[in-house]
């Protein structure tokens, strides 16, 4: 007799994704038989009939709803466990979390004032709040990468000072070809520019009742994790598109954008889809073509389609010149969708479909967008301003921007 060591919440989730994707499928096929007979329609009398539209809208809802179930399922089975047993085995980290675990619950901040001291810590004491332990940013780090979209795709780079500076050539590298024997010729000084990323203040409030602290069961750790994962990601998808780099990250769609025929360093090229407002009435699809092919060979290889919901559901229409559909569902569980056989990245902070929108964006954005995190999350506890509840002011430091703009595009619905 054999017994399982799979937990039942771990088979539980398995057969919940298991049912999600094939509703996934059945929900397609469903689609693209409505969808189908919509182009029949439009063949035949030059438009659709409203109740196919109509139709066809529901079951686009319903593939958003599916996708939606199928990311959190997926988010959930990949979450790691807070602390590993190297963790645990510290003795620092467990004296820290120890402190930590003191502070949240009783508002006793001795040991973390003793740990901080011995740190020399900046900025540490009741104004500014304590640093959480390195357990509770590792997971709340974790969580950002799997539900913030750009910085699931850019480069990260943990930084301990307030800004990072990237010196790059804006003439390209001073090099040639030369005999092993040959007198060495010499070259051009490079042109050299400097980038800066400065981090911002990035800040959640998650409110908390005593009875919860004081239930010794419920991981404190965990808990502030996941109260302020939703609201750092939330703010941080918006600044990496469309920050203005004021007190927040410089979104890549907040830089000048100019014709791709005409495109020059430090600003992002565009292409017009030729309508205003709108793909084009005959072969929509060219334009994604040309989109793709306008990114040099060395980006695309690692490129990505990021658009909002919206303009994924207008897109999921269209076929090439063989009638198959350009739009793919994800293949298993984790991956993304599919357009044109490059990952589609979902970020509702694009804009929707509209005259003169960059609506949809494509490219290397781990070579093209930078995203900094200073080190250290800070929590200030607070049992006064919302009496009875007890609020944690969280702060982490954050910054972002373009970093090589040739290796991003963007398609511009403008005649």
């Amino acid at each position: 007799m054999t017994h399982s060591n799979i937990a039942p919440e771990t088979k539980a989730a398995g057969a919940d994704l298991s049912l999600a994707f094939d509703d996934l499928r059945y929900t397609l096929e469903s689609y693209r038989s409505a969808n189908e007979e919509r182009l029949a329609e439009i063949e035949a009398r030059q438009s659709a009939d409203p109740l196919t539209e109509e139709k066809l809208a529901r079951m686009d809802a319903a593939l958003d709803d599916t996708m939606r179930r199928i990311d959190r399922i997926t988010l959930d089975r990949a979450r790691p466990a807070l602390a590993s047993d190297g963790a645990a085995r510290d003795p620092l980290v467990a004296e820290h979390k120890a402190a930590f675990a003191a502070y949240v619950r009783s508002g006793e901040a001795g040991g973390l004032k003793r740990l901080e001291a011995k740190a020399l810590s900046a900025g540490s004491g009741p104004d500014g709040g304590y640093l959480a332990p390195s357990t509770v940013e590792s997971e709340i780090l974790r969580r950002l990468a799997a539900v913030s979209p750009i910085r699931s795709l850019a480069t990260v780079r943990t930084i301990s000072s307030g800004t990072y500076k990237k010196a790059f050539s804006t003439t390209g590298p001073a090099s040639g070809w030369v005999a092993e024997t040959a007198a060495r010729t010499q070259t051009n000084a490079p042109t050299l520019a400097e980038l800066s990323f400065p981090a911002m203040e990035l800040y959640a409030m998650p409110a908390a009742t005593q009875t919860l602290l004081d239930d010794a069961i419920v991981n404190i750790d965990q808990w502030i994790a996941e109260e302020v994962e939703s609201a750092f990601a939330e703010q941080e998808g918006a600044a990496f598109v469309t920050g203005d780099g004021t007190d927040k990250p410089k979104g890549f769609l907040a830089y000048s954008t100019v014709a791709e025929a005409s495109w020059s360093w430090g600003n992002i090229g565009v292409l017009n889809t030729g309508v205003a407002g709108a793909f084009p009435a005959s072969t929509p699809s060219d334009v994604l073509v040309d989109l793709v092919y306008a990114l040099k060979a060395g980006y695309r290889q690692n490129a990505a389609f990021v658009m909002n919901r919206k303009t994924q559901a207008a897109i999921r229409k269209f076929k090439d010149s063989t009638g198959s559909y350009l739009w793919q569902p994800p293949a298993s569980a984790g991956a993304p969708a599919t357009l044109l056989g490059f990952p589609l990245v979902e970020a509702e902070d694009m804009p929707n479909i509209a005259n003169n929108a960059v609506s949809i964006a494509f490219g290397d954005f781990r070579r093209g967008y930078l995203v900094v995190d200073r080190a250290g999350v800070r929590i200030l506890r607070d049992p006064y301003s919302a009496k009875p509840y007890v609020l944690f002011y969280t702060t982490k430091r954050v910054g972002g921007g373009v970093q090589d703009f040739a290796a991003i595009k963007g398609l511009k619905f403008a005649a």
